[in-house]
């Protein structure tokens, strides 16, 4: 059925009862478009009904069909050209398909069937766990013998909760047990607090770029992402090719929106942290709306001058700050524990949120994280020094092999944020996979789908592999004639 044409009668019966949920209709239909899509029922190449015919057999207006279709081009799951229609975006990378010959989900290719020979630049995650977590394994393994209960806790486990408030307290924000709830990594944690406090067509509030694993979260809640400036922005002139700056937070703040989420130290993309007076307004202006705002700090402690900033919640007077992290980026990507720190009767319902699904979390897992926690400062010197190498060479490397590219060096973290000079990072990102390194496009990291002539790197290979990486992208810029192609799926980054 690849590219194959599917009659709007199959269609229909395929998008089934789209509309019966809550939300603008065109939030839903473009939900269910995304499901068809993701899963492999639509597959890439299909064509899709024209606006008003489509609209007609749904009994529609032929606006709610353009802005699913909109979106889901903003998403890079359909492109739509003048003349050739609305079709399910190709699939540009290999290995597109499983062993068993179901078609992959296009954001997980990278993660599920890795190609082979090729450089990842698209996963920033450490690749090898250290030592210190197989001794805190044993530590956990330990301490099972003295441990009588079910196991079954969906707030997490209680020695790893009071851990985990000890490590807020030790920066100087109180924090008691009863205000952490453990998760299953940082992901799963935005995944209930959307769950929680999100319905269809709601309003959510980032930065641009931002984490694309959080924009698929309220994605998939339906939810209506809107990009924001954290700072006032300098008046805009119009002049130029230059899109219009997004609008500045306290004008934002204004259209009552569900909630906020920011990245504000070490950000996935750009390394960027935000200064404390920028913290403060953050605070400031969340709590005089009453909007809750969601803090994601899986990098925070990654900062390359050794200090981690206070969270936000520490200058809010409200409880509006939802504060989440995990050990993913610190200590391993496969050590799959997070947690959310929030208001005590927020942290309740998320733990029953959470029962519905798993019923908590691994245990053993939990307690070896509890004892990482204790042994943190002693973990992170090391870590960031590695990232701080691995970044200088990084920026070194391009300086020196694609002068032109142009970035900002990042404040901590595991990326830069990098801008090439001519055409998009979509088609340039086909270029450089048949030149063995792949890249994500900027595109994954906008609400909107803008960001298109930038890309993400990160800097987590040893020396040598990064700069095997930086001659693969060399060879693959002298190669690229600079054509801008159609947004491609984009595999899952994170």
């Amino acid at each position: 059925m690849n590219g194959a044409n599917v009659s709007i009668d199959d269609l229909v019966d395929l998008l089934g009862r789209w509309a019966s949920g809550r939300g603008p209709l065109y939030l839903l239909l473009a939900a269910r478009f995304r499901a068809l899509v993701d899963d492999g029922v639509l597959p890439p190449g299909t064509p899709l009904p024209p606006d008003r015919t489509l609209a007609r057999r749904l009994a529609v207006g032929r606006g709610t069909v353009v802005a699913a279709y909109d979106l889901l081009q903003q998403e890079g799951r359909v492109t739509r050209r003048q003349g050739s229609g609305t079709r399910v975006a190709p699939l540009e990378l290999p290995a597109s398909r499983s062993a068993d010959g179901v078609p992959a989900n296009p954001l997980l290719l990278h993660i599920l069937h890795p190609p082979d020979g090729v450089s990842l630049l698209t996963c920033a995650a450490p690749d090898r766990p250290p030592a210190v977590l197989a001794e805190a394994y044993e530590e956990a393994i330990g301490r099972l013998g003295h441990l009588r209960d079910l196991g079954y806790q969906p707030a997490g486990n209680p020695e790893l909760r009071e851990a985990v408030a000890a490590y807020y307290r030790g920066r100087g924000l109180p924090t008691t047990a009863e205000e952490i709830l453990v998760t299953t990594g940082a992901q799963q944690a935005l995944t209930l607090v959307a769950g929680l406090l999100l319905a269809p067509g709601d309003t959510v509030l980032t930065q641009s770029p931002t984490y694309p694993g959080a924009l698929e979260v309220f994605r998939h809640a339906a939810a209506v992402v809107r990009p924001v400036a954290l700072a006032p922005s300098p008046a805009f002139s119009g002049a130029g090719s230059e899109p219009e700056p997004p609008p500045d937070l306290a004008t934002a703040l204004r259209e009552r929106p569900s909630l906020v989420y920011t990245v504000p130290t070490a950000s996935n993309p750009t390394g960027a942290t935000l200064s404390a007076g920028e913290r403060r307004r953050l605070a400031r202006l969340t709590g005089d709306h009453d909007v809750p705002i969601v803090d994601d700090e899986v990098c925070a402690e990654l900062c390359f001058s050794g200090e981690t900033p206070p969270p936000v919640a520490s200058y809010a007077r409200g409880e509006q700050v939802i504060t989440i992290a995990s050990l993913s980026k610190v200590v391993w990507g496969g050590l799959r524990v997070g947690w959310v720190r929030a208001p005590a009767p927020l942290v309740s319902r998320l733990a029953r949120l959470r029962a519905v699904h798993d019923l908590g979390g691994e245990v053993l897992g939990q307690v070896a994280a509890a004892a990482l926690l204790r042994r943190l400062p002693e973990i992170r010197p090391a870590r960031v020094r590695e990232l701080r190498e691995g970044h200088d060479h990084l920026c070194a490397e391009l300086a020196a092999r694609l002068p032109s590219w142009s970035f900002e060096r990042a404040t901590g973290g595991q990326t830069i944020w990098v801008r090439i000079p001519r055409g998009d990072a979509d088609s340039f990102a086909q270029v450089a996979l048949r030149h063995g390194v792949a890249v994500p496009p900027g595109r994954s990291f906008d609400p909107l789908g803008g960001h298109a002539e930038y890309m993400r790197l990160h800097f987590l290979f040893p020396r040598e592999e990064l700069s095997r990486a930086v001659s693969g992208l060399a060879a693959a810029w002298d190669a690229y004639d600079g054509t801008r192609g159609p947004a491609s799926r984009r595999p899952l980054v994170v």
